[in-house]
């Protein structure tokens, strides 16, 4: 199949498109800076002799954190998406240990028009480790702007009372 096209207007996207992105690797510097960025000290991931007798072995890196890498390593093109609406069904199925590499599997699972502007966009992302085992899985809805619709035009509520942001 051909690669994903993320500046394609919401109208050539289709149900079942799908993407791999490119990989990061998850350092300790990674984990020491979202637990003082966040104040999540928890010691499964901030104490190393605490995590040694834990159920991983070891620390490993926050959740959130996966999660937050996930959408940075998507390729969204600002063009096209309007702003990120929600990010649920999370489901942690093993660690993202120190030095493991992530990519992202994603797929469009759902295609909805919100308003003359701008369409849902909901994706199923797997984060996946360099085994290819699965760390996480989510859903994750975006706006996408829809075609000859200019982003000024896009500040108008749409039916729920949702007003979209641009990035």
């Amino acid at each position: 199949p051909a690669p994903m096209n993320f500046s394609a207007p919401f109208e050539q996207l289709a149900e079942g498109d799908s993407f791999v992105s490119r990989g990061r690797t998850v350092t300790e510097a990674d984990v020491v800076a979202f637990a003082a960025l966040t104040g999540d000290w928890h010691p499964q991931h901030a104490d190393a002799v605490w995590a040694k007798d834990s159920a991983f072995g070891e620390r490993i890196a926050h959740g959130m954190l996966i999660v937050s890498f996930a959408v940075g390593l998507v390729p969204f093109d600002p063009d096209r998406v309007v702003a990120l609406r929600r990010i649920g069904d999370a489901v942690f199925k093993r660690p993202v240990r120190f030095g493991d590499t992530i990519h992202i599997e994603g797929s469009v699972a759902e295609l909805r028009i919100i308003d003359s502007g701008t369409g849902l966009v909901g994706w199923a992302w797997k984060v996946v480790n360099q085994d290819g085992q699965l760390g996480c899985r989510a859903r994750v809805d975006v706006l996408w702007r829809r075609d000859d619709v200019a982003p000024e035009d896009l500040h108008t509520p749409t039916a729920d009372g949702f007003v979209p942001i641009p990035l």
